[in-house]
Order: structure tokens, then C-alpha cells, then sequence
């Protein structure tokens, strides 16, 4: 079994605000993905797709059924593995996850990580609610299990998941195959590495209660709060400063009652001070994505994604879905085939350079930032402005203001990214 070990990185945040705590009629998400701080984060689009029937699709270690179609995804990804910290569909629907620890014990046996449920739940559903049910599913069959990081040490942990769409969110949280989840149709909602779902149970498994009553977790009386039954008597040293995360995390969005925006999470994801935006030893936050999902099925769902490490000296860069989305090249980590160590038996045995293009001249930048004050404040002002561009562009495009084609919109992405990198050059 994987233990806990002080220098494994085990921290991330997810926000969704749902109207009427949101300033505008939209659903708005948002996730940190806070990960070993060597490593890369690209942005992956994969178009729809058509699949042969009884087909079989490679997952991060394992392969499953594929479905014969599947969603257009927009994914903030490891570079290293198949699935995703985060990321969006066509159809509206975002999902984050976050590593936990439990009662129920976390193997090292090689199953579907909480990266792949998340990805195959964006690729398989058309809102939040069927996106926790694909989830589950693939939970019940296959499991979950197997390392989350680039490294022959095995570091493993189950997951929580943060599932929002145009006009709700989920929060679920597992422990193993078992699983609760609370539905948000109202307010502000936050999860952070641990159990947060009380005695407000929306949907769970079927055996969570009869499972907890035979370990000796549960009389099997009274009131069941899944937090409280499932979380380890004695947390892990991270796992306690999670809880001030999470706490702060809170009080961040209850700070802005009824006037949460993209900006207002955009601040929450750079709030460093609290911890929400990490850089502590050997992990930090590598990327960070805000969406906005308006009520009004009219209007285009909007998704910024950074592609590179922390987001308080990062560039949020708006993605929309239609005619003309496309990969953007500059946020695509080089691949390595079957020679790749993921790959390779034993695996992680050795090392290979992930960084894309906007990755490295990012990191030149950074570099830049901390050596020369004047030229680094003017690659800083860059930052904002194009930052401030595109979201000028979206209040527009929203309030009906602006209305370019359709191909320009597919291109939003791709354009605002390789404006970002010859800023750098």
C-alpha cells in the first residue's frame, strides 16, 4: 500500500460560483492544478470523434471500452499521462479533481487514475450531472489506482471532483470504488484535498452506509456524514494545511456576495498568501484555468487556460469551441513514443524534456522577472495587457457587443497563445 510521505506533493483548489452568487447569469469555474514543480502542464484539443464499435481505448495504464462517439475537449494536462487536471467539453461541462486520503486504503495497483475518470467523463457527457454518473461507473468497473506522478516512487491517493455546467455543479468525493456527491444549484462551493460533503448527500453509492457499518465507522444510527465517517482519524501534516486552504478558499468567495466574476476568480487563483497559489518545495501551482458558463444556451461558454506555472505571473488566454478550434502547437509537449518511460517496464526510470514553446520562453521570462527589475516590469505589463485584452473581448462577445465569425472564435486560443510567446522572444 502507498503511504504518505512529506515531500509528496498533495494540493490543489476548486472553485464554482452558481448564481445568485455569481455577478452575471453564468456558472463560473475555476481549478489550480498544484503538481511536482518540474513538471509540465500543456493544453490539449481533441475534436469529436467517431469510434468503431467494441473498440478499445489506452488510458494513462490501462485500457478500457471506448464509446462510439465522443465530445470535443479543450485539457490542462500532465504531459507525461492520458488524462487531465482539469478541462471542458463542447457541451459546457468542466470538471477538476483533487487528490484525498481516506479510510478506505489506496493500493498501488495500476488502474484508472482520477485524471482519466476526468477525462473520459469531458469526453462521454453532456452535463455535470451525467458527467458524475460516467464517473461512477467507470469507478464501479475498473477502479482507480495507480502512481499520479512522473517518478519510481509510487505516490497514489483517490479523488474528489469538482463537476459544473451551465446551470449547476457537483461536488464528488470517493473513498476506493465508494462515492457521495452533493448537488450546487445556489452559491459558492470550494473543495480542497479532503472530504467536505457532510450529511448533505444528493446521490451515493449503495453500499457506502452497509460499508461503513462493517469496518466500524458507522453505528448505522442516527445522522451519516460522510466527512466525518470517512476521513482518517490522524491527517498527514498536508492534509491538515489543506483544511486552512480550504477554509480560505471560502472565505475568498464569501468576500464577494453576488459579484463573482472570471476576474474575481482569476484574483482567488493568484491569492498567495493563503496558499491557494502554491510554490512551497517541491511543488507549486503549474496550471490554473478559469470558465464562465452563461445560463443562456445562446451565448458560447468561455475557457481561459494558462499553460504555464503560476498564475500570479501568467497569462489567462481565452478558448472557445466552434468552427476553427484547433490545436495550438506552442502549448504541446513533445511526445516520445513507445521509448517513452511512462511506457517503458520498469516505468520512471528516466527522464525526458516535456517543455513546449510557450513553456520555455515563460520560464525565460520568469527568469527575467527576478534578474532585471525594468525588463522584467515590462514583460509583466505585456502580461496584463493581453490578459486584459482578452478579457475585454469576452465581457464584449457576451454582452453582445462584438460578434466576430465563427472561425475567428475557434482561433481565439491559438492566436492570444502565440501572441503570449513572442512576447517572451
Amino acid at each position: 500500500m502507498a503511504s504518505w510521505s512529506p515531500e509528496a506533493p498533495r494540493s490543489c483548489d476548486c472553485f464554482v460560483s452558481v448564481p445568485t452568487a455569481s455577478a452575471i447569469p453564468a456558472v463560473i469555474f475555476a481549478k489550480n492544478s498544484d503538481r511536482p514543480r518540474d513538471e509540465v502542464q500543456e493544453v490539449v484539443f481533441v475534436p469529436a470523434g467517431t469510434h468503431t464499435p467494441g473498440s478499445r481505448l489506452q488510458c494513462t495504464y490501462i485500457e478500457v471500452e471506448q464509446v462510439p462517439k465522443t465530445h470535443a475537449v479543450i485539457l490542462s494536462r500532465p504531459s507525461w499521462l492520458w488524462g487531465a487536471e482539469m478541462g471542458a467539453n463542447e457541451h459546457g461541462v468542466c470538471i477538476g479533481n483533487e487528490a484525498v486520503w481516506t479510510k478506505e486504503p489506496v493500493g498501488e495497483g495500476e488502474a484508472l487514475l482520477g485524471m482519466d475518470l476526468l477525462r473520459l467523463a469531458l469526453e462521454r457527457s453532456s452535463s455535470s450531472q451525467e458527467a458524475l454518473q460516467v464517473i461512477t461507473d467507470l469507478l464501479e468497473r475498473y477502479g482507480q489506482g495507480g502512481s499520479c506522478r512522473e517518478d519510481p516512487t509510487p505516490f497514489c491517493y483517490h479523488n474528489t471532483f469538482l463537476l459544473a455546467d451551465r446551470t449547476e455543479a457537483w461536488v464528488l468525493e470517493t473513498a476506493g470504488r465508494l462515492w457521495a456527491a452533493q448537488r450546487i444549484q445556489e452559491g459558492a462551493r470550494n473543495i480542497s484535498n479532503q472530504l467536505s460533503i457532510g450529511t448533505d448527500i444528493s446521490a451515493e453509492h449503495p453500499e457506502l452506509r452497509t460499508h461503513a457499518q462493517a469496518q466500524g465507522w458507522w453505528g448505522g444510527q442516527g445522522t451519516f456524514d460522510f466527512a466525518q465517517v470517512f476521513s482518517l482519524a490522524q491527517q498527514p501534516v498536508r492534509m491538515e494545511a489543506a483544511k486552512a486552504r480550504f477554509r480560505a478558499g471560502r472565505e475568498l468567495l464569501r468576500q464577494q456576495p453576488g459579484g463573482i466574476t472570471a476576474e474575481v476568480m482569476m484574483g482567488i487563483l493568484r491569492d498567495k498568501e493563503s496558499g491557494i497559489c502554491m510554490d512551497s518545495g517541491g511543488f507549486r501551482t503549474t496550471a490554473s484555468m478559469v470558465s464562465i458558463l452563461p445560463q443562456d444556451p445562446t451565448q458560447p461558454c468561455v475557457h481561459f487556460l494558462t499553460a504555464t506555472p503560476d498564475p500570479s505571473r501568467s497569462v489567462f488566454k481565452p478558448f472557445i469551441f466552434g468552427v476553427g478550434a484547433a490545436q495550438a502547437p506552442q502549448v504541446l509537449s513533445p511526445t516520445f513514443g513507445a521509448q517513452d518511460p511512462v511506457r517503458t517496464l520498469p516505468r520512471f526510470q528516466t527522464q525526458v524534456d516535456r517543455r513546449h514553446a510557450l513553456y520555455r520562453g515563460h520560464q525565460a521570462a520568469l527568469g527575467l522577472m527576478e534578474s532585471d527589475q525594468d525588463r522584467g516590469q515590462q514583460l509583466r505589463q505585456k502580461q496584463r495587457d493581453l490578459e486584459r485584452e482578452g478579457l475585454e473581448a469576452v465581457r464584449g462577445l457576451l454582452a453582445g457587443e462584438w460578434a466576430p465569425p465563427r472561425q475567428e472564435l475557434g482561433g481565439l486560443f491559438q492566436t492570444f497563445v502565440e501572441r503570449e510567446r513572442q512576447a517572451y522572444t
